[in-house]
């Protein structure tokens, strides 16, 4: 059985470029993922420069995450975004490649994207945090 999620955009509220506003998941179990970090398998960066490369690790290891709990994006309820940057067009960037991405349905949900100025690892400009509600 699949996870029953209703996203809403209220009319009063302003247009958005693709996530909803509210999220409403009616279901008995969530999964919280960790911060997921642009990280290889064995736990070196990837892509240190590059936040495209960065991203495409991020989409690897959040599909990886989703599915150790049956979950697909389309699970996902809530997203954070974060960027180490202040400047819009990288925010820009990684929004962009992250919603084109096979991760990209998670997206569609409450999401919040941020520009910071440190992330936990050396070299590290993006992460992504989710909130997914379990298929029965």
């Amino acid at each position: 059985m699949t996870a029953e999620i209703t996203r809403i955009n209220p009319e009063s509220l302003h247009r958005t470029p693709g996530y909803h506003h509210i999220t409403v998941a009616e279901t008995g179990r969530t999964a919280y993922l960790a911060g997921q970090c642009p990280l290889d398998p064995g736990g070196s960066l990837v892509g240190p420069g590059s936040i495209e490369a960065q991203v495409d690790r991020i989409v690897a290891n959040a599909l990886a995450a989703l599915a150790a709990v049956n979950a697909e994006p389309q699970h996902v309820v809530r997203s954070v975004v974060y960027v180490r940057s202040d400047v819009r067009d990288d925010l820009s960037t990684a929004w962009t490649r992250l919603t084109a991405s096979a991760l990209g349905p998670a997206f569609t949900s409450a999401s919040t994207l941020l520009g910071v100025a440190q992330l936990g690892f050396p070299g590290q400009l993006v992460e992504v945090d989710l909130t997914a509600a379990l298929p029965d």
